[in-house]
């Protein structure tokens, strides 16, 4: 026993030890004996929320361009995912050797233009149909939505249960349709939030935030990214608002609507000015 663990301890401080290491240390921390409490305690169900939280935080560091904080952050979800084969290793479910082998043969089954004999002179578009070909080959038993995961952002699994649908027919043949269905759910939901309950309204805002996901497909626009950006170029002008306003010792609360709005057009203006240095 002892030389277990004078093993396991070697390995665990060997700055290269590598994956062996890392697999190690989530192995000590998971130790029901001599463990980390806290780690032990955790399960499937807890640890799903830092797993999301890692993510969006490596998206975050590639949009702002930050590598230096992506290779942290990569590390993070590298761990989450240690995390999960370490707990289904407890529970004889899986391990990390059956999880890097299930996804090693998913890659070459759906890549046989690399591994196989299929032509590799297709384009990028066209490996996307083959893929989502093979996807549903593999899904062939199932229906056409089945397999969308209910835990992703709302705004991306509507576009994807809307991909799904249109690859078998449910989709409209052109953007000035959806543009259309736009007009008609705004309508509705004008007339609903006079008329009808606080469920009936939401569920009208919903459908009108569902067709603006489908505008979104049509018009080849990732709706997440373009809402991403939306956020950001709020805060960089609202936060010009607060900057203006504390160089005249004030703050937001100080002022009011029509000359916060008067900062936010100026902003707004030195954003499409091509000499401006400004950017927002």
């Amino acid at each position: 026993m002892k030389n277990n663990f004078e093993t396991s301890q070697k390995l665990c401080l060997d700055s290269d030890g590598g994956l062996p290491r890392l697999l190690e240390i989530m192995a000590r921390l998971r130790d029901p004996e001599t463990g980390c409490p806290w780690d032990i305690a955790q399960t499937f169900e807890t640890i799903v929320p830092y797993t999301i939280e890692e993510a969006y935080e490596v998206a975050n560091a590639i949009a702002e361009g930050d590598h230096a904080g992506l290779e942290g952050e990569l590390g993070d979800l590298l761990l989450q995912v240690i995390y999960y084969t370490q707990m289904g290793s407890e529970k004889s479910l899986f391990d990390f050797a059956s999880v890097t082998k299930a996804i090693s043969d998913k890659m070459v089954h759906r890549h046989p233009h690399v591994f196989g004999s299929e032509n590799r002179d297709k384009s990028t578009e066209q490996q996307t149909r083959d893929w989502e070909q093979i996807k549903a080959a593999e899904r062939s038993q199932k229906g056409a939505l089945d397999g969308v995961a209910m835990a992703l952002p709302a705004l991306t699994r509507a576009l994807k249960l809307q991909k799904r649908a249109a690859r078998v027919g449910f989709d409209w043949p052109s953007t000035d349709q959806v543009i259309d269905k736009i007009a008609e759910e705004a309508a509705e939901l004008s007339v609903a939030r006079q008329n009808v309950s606080a469920a009936e309204i939401e569920e009208e805002f919903g459908d009108l935030l569902f067709v603006m996901a489908n505008l979104a497909r049509h018009l080849k626009i990732d709706p997440e990214a373009a809402l991403r950006s939306a956020n950001t170029k709020f805060t960089l002008r609202f936060q010009a608002i607060e900057s203006e306003l504390d160089k005249q010792g004030r703050s937001p609360e100080q002022s009011n609507l029509e000359e916060m709005d008067a900062i936010w057009n100026k902003v707004k203006a030195a954003k499409k000015s091509p000499t401006s240095l400004i950017r927002y």
